[in-house]
C-alpha cells in the first residue's frame, strides 16, 4: 500500500513539473504570429515565412501565470535560429524566459548549379535559380544570375547552395591615382565633384581622396570610379 502511495505521489509530482513548463496553445499561437509578423516585415516580396517553435528548458519551474506576454528581445535576429521572450505580467511571481524558435523564409534565389571551387569566375552555366530558405545562413542572396556573371568566389560552394554576398570576393572599383567622382550626400542634398584616389577603391571599403583644393577626405567606394561621402 505504501509503495502504491509513493508511486502516486511521484506521478503527481511529475505531472506538476510538466505543467510548470508547458505553454498554453493560445500563447504559442501568439508567439508564432509575433515571430512571423517580424520576419515578414524584413522579408523580400513574394517569399513565404514558416515558424518552428521549440520548447522551454525542461529544468525550468515556472510559477502559475494568469497572463504571459511574448515579446522580441532587443537586438535578437528575426530570421533563422533565434529566441523570443516570454514574461509573466499577471501572476503571483513574475518571470521572464526566452523560447527557442527557427524562422524560415522561402524565396527564389541564385544557387550553384554544381560544386564550385574558391577562385572560380562565375558564368551563366554555373548558376541556377531555386526556391530555398534564404534565412538559413547569414548574408544577402541574389535573385538575378546576371548580377553575378564575372564575379569571383572567395570560398567554395556546394551544389544547390545559395550564392551569398559573403561568398564573393570584393571588387576593386579603381586604383590609387585614378580620378574618381565623389558624391557628397547629406540631409536633403547631394553634390558631385571630382578628386584623386589616394588608395585602391575596394568595394564597400573606405578610401581617402584628395580634391583639387588639396583637401583630403575619406569616403566609401561604391561603384566604378565612384566614391560616396556621407555628411
Amino acid at each position: 500500500m505504501l509503495r502504491v502511495a509513493l508511486l502516486l505521489v511521484c506521478l503527481l509530482a511529475a505531472t506538476a513539473s510538466r505543467a510548470q513548463t508547458a505553454l498554453d496553445p493560445a500563447l504559442l499561437e501568439r508567439v508564432r504570429v509575433l515571430a512571423e509578423t517580424a520576419a515578414r516585415a524584413a522579408a523580400p516580396p513574394d517569399t513565404r515565412v514558416a515558424v518552428e517553435i521549440g520548447a522551454l528548458d525542461a529544468r525550468l519551474r515556472l510559477a502559475p501565470c494568469r497572463q504571459a506576454q511574448p515579446y522580441l528581445p532587443p537586438g535578437m535576429a528575426v530570421w533563422g535560429r533565434s529566441r523570443i521572450g516570454l514574461r509573466c505580467i499577471d501572476g503571483a511571481a513574475r518571470w521572464n524566459v526566452t523560447l527557442p524558435l527557427r524562422v524560415a523564409v522561402f524565396g527564389r534565389a541564385v544557387v550553384a548549379n554544381g560544386p564550385l571551387p574558391a577562385g572560380v569566375t562565375l558564368s551563366q552555366d554555373q548558376l541556377a535559380v531555386a526556391d530555398i530558405d534564404i534565412a538559413a545562413e547569414p548574408g544577402a542572396v541574389f535573385t538575378d544570375p546576371a548580377l553575378l556573371i564575372g564575379r569571383t568566389l572567395a570560398r567554395p560552394l556546394a551544389a544547390a547552395e545559395a550564392v551569398r554576398a559573403p561568398a564573393l570576393k570584393s571588387r576593386q572599383w579603381f586604383a590609387a591615382g585614378e580620378t574618381v567622382r565623389v558624391m557628397a550626400v547629406g540631409p536633403g542634398f547631394a553634390v558631385a565633384s571630382e578628386a584623386q584616389a589616394l588608395g585602391a577603391g575596394i568595394e564597400g571599403q573606405d578610401v581617402r581622396v584628395r580634391f583639387e583644393s588639396g583637401r583630403v577626405v575619406s569616403g566609401r567606394a561604391v561603384a566604378e570610379r565612384r566614391v560616396e561621402l556621407v555628411l
